[in-house]
């Protein structure tokens, strides 16, 4: 069986970013991956508010990504958000 070719996919989220935006926002890194069919998503957060809604949506977004075979990885991390989900126990879920 041949090795799955390395494939990349770019995005930005902008915040601040609340429960009810999380099923738009999913919906379109959906429709993003589906298109690129990835291996890694990098996710540029920078600028987006350190809430436990952002992380929320940061790790729905990484369930979806293991559906489609793929990691995302945070790019441009604030501290502050870096801590929240250190706090939460999510460092693994959510690497940079």
């Amino acid at each position: 069986m041949a090795a799955r070719a390395q494939r990349a996919l770019t995005f930005a989220v902008r915040g601040p970013i609340s429960a009810a935006d999380l099923p738009g926002l999913c919906e379109r890194v959906c429709a993003l991956m589906t298109e690129a069919r990835p291996t890694e998503a990098v996710c540029d957060v920078r600028g987006v508010e350190p809430t436990a809604a952002t992380v929320d949506a940061l790790c729905r977004l990484q369930l979806a990504a293991k559906r489609f075979g793929c990691q995302v990885r945070l790019s441009g991390a604030s501290d502050d958000l870096r801590e929240l989900v250190a706090f939460m126990g999510l460092e693994d879920v959510l690497p940079e």
